[in-house]
């Protein structure tokens, strides 16, 4: 691919209406065992965007709240939203109340799309956000479109299944390549959960530049994708919905992946060609008498993504399914990805080659380039570097270098093969199952309860989940560390909770107060 200038000049409205003319009558995603033609999502999601316009009101720039585990509802929110110029925010269904309440008022959302199953904790911080609109969903809506049965709308909360009887005309938003549509949150490399704003242009650009890296995963009109990372996540949201989408493939939507013996029966019957995944469910998924037996005669690439692969795991899958995964790197806030292997050049130990238009150095602790093969920061520049953080310019400046290079907080090396190393983590960040959990956060929960004193928070090996949250504590004397883990249970997510507390006399501390992490690791 010499350019793409021209495809990234365009919005993703335009881009969308593209593929799905081009794949109409093509499958596009399946569900539970339903499964919906381009036509009839790119119809549905016509539907929301009238609503989104002509019910609601919301105009361009508006910001979308989007709660949903991985079901069809995403692909029809997601693409109505963008047509009718909404700015999408990706949200965990699994989030406390406290996460929810943080992520709705800074990014200033107005609706709410949710999954029914969390209402109770949504209503729980109603009041104390913005939201004017809520939508719920659940995963039976979508499983009998042919005729979809008008209900009266619950309470104050409108009802999917009504709304997508609307009449399907919109307006086309005036937007530009360089307006934001999503805003994908994240802790980046320093401090709290804040919203990557990334534009038209850096989800387009992302979707040619992967594709191009890695062209035996993404086969135009040729793919079946099983996709059980969830839609929220950057990695599986624009692989699925843009790169995928846009090549005419059909993806298969996992809503539960920890159900194993249900994610074998989802798939027993299909002839997939690919599939996403992380390490943990390579072993898991690679152990199941189930998933074993199925025929992988048509399978021709894995894509690991969300934390760093394992020989273990690797070699599992492999010898399971006789593909070896591929891996890539990437963050939220380069709409993801920096670099990839193509699954039929894999090199082993590395994140493969920066993909097409990216530019990548690594920066010694001064700001400084380093000689090629030494490490460093990994810095990248490309069009698919967000515009910065959502209104927070000093944290934007504190990762964005005088020359327009995304400092990543990760340290890494070109190898002689001009492949991408990935050494270690800058910061503190812990990655568990894929998932980012910054001690910060966690700490601050431990220490709201005013019997702790003073709270560290570390990760430690684990086989089965990369990384384990480990916390160290000083107390009052007053409680114990399963009355500690009762409270983290109610504000943090499963996996930011602490999977082991230790109460300590005092934390490791240097000269000037600062608690020493690294000693407790």
């Amino acid at each position: 691919m010499q350019s793409f200038s021209a495809e990234i000049q365009n919005t993703l409205p335009q881009f969308i209406a593209l593929f799905m003319q081009k794949n109409a009558e093509r499958a596009c995603v399946t569900c539970i065992g339903k499964t919906h033609t381009f036509a009839e999502i790119n119809a549905l999601s016509d539907k929301f965007a009238h609503f989104l316009q002509y019910d609601l009101g919301l105009i361009k720039g508006d910001r979308l709240a989007i709660q949903l585990p991985n079901m069809t509802q995403y692909f029809i929110v997601t693409y109505g939203a963008l047509k009718a110029g909404v700015v999408v925010v990706n949200c965990n269904p699994m989030y406390t109340p406290r996460e929810m309440k943080h992520q709705f008022s800074d990014s200033g959302a107005v609706a709410l799309v949710i999954f029914k199953p969390m209402l109770p904790k949504y209503e729980s911080i109603a009041a104390q956000v913005g939201i004017k609109h809520v939508i719920q969903t659940d995963i039976s809506d979508m499983l009998d479109c042919t005729h979809l049965v008008k209900q009266e709308e619950n309470g104050n909360y409108n009802l999917l299944p009504v709304l997508l009887e609307a009449d399907s005309n919109y307006v086309m938003p005036e937007v530009t390549c360089h307006d934001i549509c999503v805003l994908q949150y994240t802790g980046g490399t320093t401090g709290v959960s804040k919203g990557a704003m990334l534009t038209h242009q850096n989800i387009i650009a992302n979707t040619y530049q992967t594709i191009n890296g890695a062209p035996d995963a993404f086969r135009q009109q040729q793919e079946l994708m099983i996709q059980p990372l969830p839609l929220y996540h950057i990695f599986a949201f624009a692989g699925t919905i843009f790169m995928q989408a846009s090549q005419g493939n059909h993806s298969i939507l996992i809503p539960n992946p920890s159900d194993l013996d249900g994610f074998v029966t989802q798939i027993e019957n299909q002839p997939f060609t690919m599939m996403c995944g992380l390490n943990t469910l390579f072993v898991g998924l690679s152990r199941h008498p189930g998933f074993k037996a199925l025929d992988f005669s048509y399978f021709n690439a894995t894509i690991s993504g969300g934390t760093a692969l394992t020989k273990a795991s690797s070699d599992a899958w492999e010898s399971v399914t006789g593909v070896m995964p591929t891996e890539g790197f990437g963050l939220s806030e380069t709409s993801p990805v920096i670099s990839i292997n193509d699954p039929k050049n894999i090199e082993i130990g590395t994140v493969g080659k920066p993909v097409f238009d990216t530019v990548v150095k690594m920066l010694d602790p001064q700001g400084n380039e380093v000689a090629n093969g030494e490490t460093g920061e990994l810095a990248v520049h490309g069009p698919q570097v967000m515009q910065g953080y959502w209104q927070r310019q000093d944290e934007t400046n504190e990762v964005m270098t005088p020359d327009g290079f995304f400092k990543t907080g990760d340290i890494a090396y070109l190898n002689k093969n001009d492949n991408i190393c990935i050494v270690d983590r800058l910061k503190d960040m812990i990655i568990v199952s894929g998932f980012n959990v910054f001690p910060n956060e966690v700490e601050g929960v431990l220490t709201a309860n005013s019997e702790v004193i003073e709270a560290a928070v570390v990760g430690k090996p684990d086989d089965r989940t990369g990384e384990r949250v480990v916390a160290y504590v000083t107390t009052t004397g007053r409680i114990t560390e399963a009355e500690i883990l009762v409270q983290c249970k109610v504000d943090l997510t499963a996996y930011k909770i602490p999977k082991e507390i230790h109460i300590l006399e005092q934390l490791p501390k240097s000269t000037v107060g600062k608690v020493l992490r690294k000693k407790l690791r």
